[in-house]
């Protein structure tokens, strides 16, 4: 058996993860800057009130700002809890982050937009008339909306199951227990199920008729069911390394 390495006792644990990422690299620094950009071209895109009615109208963006910001913070956690875990600062490091800035600076755009759609539409369900064609598109273009977000989606999906990969081909390096390994396993297959969702998106918008208006949007509430079941099975395989089985 590999005599493990003390030192890693005293590192500071998080959710039983021994935190080997104590200090930012500077591709760290960089990644979180590139997100913290991206959230300003969220906000920059609303044009400044200069009367109580644009005042109005510009607080009826909040609510895609809001959901944008949201799904930006997902993906930014997922990087930030892999830098944490892992500390890694090498090539592939690199080259896998600067895969996830560029696509989050191009993501940006398609994913303001498809908020700003949606939020149209159930204003409309609501009976505010705001339709889409308010938001600045035809009814028989939002499934085509569905194929750019989904791509960027499946893109920075793809980023970090990647890095984590990259992670798990380094567990040797790393020295991961047993509790560490799992985690890695998970947060591999956790990120594949979400892209998972984006690439039946993608099928969904490219075959159904344009006139099943935001259909291919379904298919990310399928998320709502399969995550909790997978974090579930996934805490009781914890369990059991924890307590020493199989």
């Amino acid at each position: 058996m590999a005599h493990e390495d003390p030192s890693l006792d005293r590192l500071p644990v998080k959710n039983g993860f021994r935190l080997r990422g104590g200090q930012m690299t500077r591709i760290e620094t960089f990644t979180d800057a590139a997100f913290a950009f991206a959230m300003t071209l969220l906000v920059v895109s609303l044009d400044v009130p200069s009367s109580y009615a644009e005042l109005v109208d510009a607080l009826t963006e909040v609510p895609a700002f809001a959901l944008s910001a949201v799904l930006l913070m997902a993906f930014w956690a997922g990087h930030h809890t892999w830098s944490r875990r892992f500390g890694l600062d090498d090539v592939p490091t690199i080259l896998l982050s600067c895969l996830l800035v560029f696509t989050v600076l191009v993501y940006v755009y398609p994913l303001r937009f498809l908020m700003t759609t949606t939020t149209a539409w159930i204003s409309y369900l609501l009976g505010w008339q705001r339709g889409v064609q308010e938001a600045g598109i035809r009814v028989d273009q939002v499934n085509r909306l569905f194929v750019v977000y989904g791509a960027g989606f499946v893109a920075m999906c793809g980023a970090l199951i990647l890095l984590n990969l990259h992670a798990w081909r380094e567990r040797a390096a790393l020295r991961l227990n047993a509790v560490e390994r799992h985690e890695t396993r998970a947060e591999i297959v956790a990120w594949a199920i979400v892209g998972a969702a984006g690439v039946l998106s993608i099928v969904v918008a490219l075959t159904v008729p344009p006139t099943w208006v935001g259909l291919p949007g379904w298919t990310y509430s399928l998320l709502a069911i399969v995550m909790p079941i997978y974090a579930a099975r996934s805490a009781r395989r914890r369990r059991r390394l924890e307590a020493g089985g199989s």
